[in-house]
This record gives structure tokens, sequence and C-alpha cells, in this order.
């Protein structure tokens, strides 16, 4: 089967979405690109763990282990952990300790471990506290809107947000939807004109390098696990 995914939305400007995955016959995944940073729980035979995940800068591999269940928080752009520099967390993540059923340790403070249906709880907690933050220049510019402010300084703001410029943040949405637009059916020619891409050739570059699969992969769903959320892949 693979990696069975699942994902809902959030009326939260804190959090991007709010995804569950279980993991079948699968020891190892495609990671795909990510422009934010989040935090995952999961469960293998009775054993729990969590993480602080950061933004990838480009499509990977990374084990997985078989037979676990996982509940992942990914954060809105522009937001930020209190004690951790984000630019520190790209490519990479931090291992959260002592984990359990009930609970888990983040800032200095033991949290209550979240559902899928109550991540927003532990959310509105987080930023209450200060252990979360988030730059409102940089969601701002994402919506479209102009800062006033220098380029330059938008974009230190950008990076210091994220650990990537504003133009990898920028590329990195545009080619999540076209994989999952590819994924569900339509034609890399349909996503090319969808989504402002020069040709066929610029979308395949970009999906090799941020999603490490090619446009037939996607709508054929071959090519092995991915990372790429709400969908069934194998």
């Amino acid at each position: 089967m693979g990696l069975v995914f699942g994902g809902r939305g959030s009326d939260s400007p804190w959090v991007s979405t709010v995804w569950t995955c279980r993991s079948e016959e699968v020891t190892q995944m495609t990671s795909v690109a990510a422009e934010t940073w989040g935090l995952v729980f999961w469960e293998q035979d009775g054993v729990r763990g969590a993480a602080v995940t950061g933004p990838e800068s480009r499509a990977g591999t990374a084990p997985v282990p078989e037979g676990a269940g996982f509940v992942g928080i990914q954060f809105a752009v522009g937001t930020s952990l209190r004690t951790v520099a984000t630019p520190t967390l790209l490519d990479g993540g931090i291992a959260l300790p002592d984990v359990t059923e009930r609970g888990f340790w983040l800032d200095g403070t033991r949290w209550e471990t979240p559902h899928p249906d109550d991540a927003e709880a532990l959310i509105e907690r987080l930023v209450a506290t200060g252990t979360v933050d988030r730059d409102p220049l940089v969601a701002d510019a994402l919506r479209g809107g102009r800062p006033a402010v220098a380029e330059r300084t938008l974009e230190r703001r950008f990076r210091a947000a994220t650990g990537l410029t504003q133009g990898a943040v920028r590329q990195i949405e545009r080619v999540r939807t076209a994989a999952m637009l590819l994924s569900a059916g339509e034609t890399a020619g349909d996503v090319v004109v969808k989504l402002d891409y020069y040709d066929e050739p610029h979308l395949a570059r970009a999906l090799r390098r941020y999603v490490g699969r090619t446009a037939r992969q996607l709508r054929e769903g071959s090519g092995g696990a991915i990372a790429l959320g709400q969908r069934t892949t194998s």
C-alpha cells in the first residue's frame, strides 16, 4: 500500500495544514521540498516519538518506520519557534524528548500531545506563551501585499523566518501545487498554463529538483512512496 495520507486545512492563521499518515509495507519515501516547518508525532508498536521538522530546500529520501501512524502540523510561512532559528532547521529537524501518549516536551514545557481534530488547541497555547511567533511582514508579502520596507530588508526577513529566499518559497509553493494537480490526473500542458510555467521542460526541471518525480510518474502514481500529502501513494 505505501503511505496513506489524510489531511485538512485550518482556520488558524498560524497553521497551513494538519495531516495524518499510515505507513504500510514501506521503509523509505521521497521527501518533497517544503517551505515551512512543522511538528510531527508518531507511534510504532507502542513506542511514541515527536520531532520539529524544518523547511526542505529540495527533494530527497527519508526512512519510514513500517506500520507507524503519524499526526503532523505544518505551520504557516512566517511562523517560527522562539528557541530555534528557522534557518538552523533547514533540511533537518530536532527530535523531541520524553514523548508519551499524553504529552511531549518543547521549549522547556510539557505539552499535551495533539490529535488531528484538536491541533489548533495546542497551537493556541504555544502562541499564547510566545513559544511560537510570527513575522506578519512575511505573511503579508506572500498574500501579495507590498510592505513599506526595502527589498533587501524584506529578503532578510524571509531568510530569518523561513531559511529560504522569497523566490524559493514561491517556487516550492508553486511546484507542490503542480505535483498535486498532476497526481489528480491533469496533463503537464494544462499545469504549465494554469501555473504560468514557461514550458513543459521548465516544469520538468522544477519537479525533478523539488518533488523528485516526473510529470508522468505523478500522473501514474509510480516511482515509490512519496510524502506529497492527502493521497494514497505506493
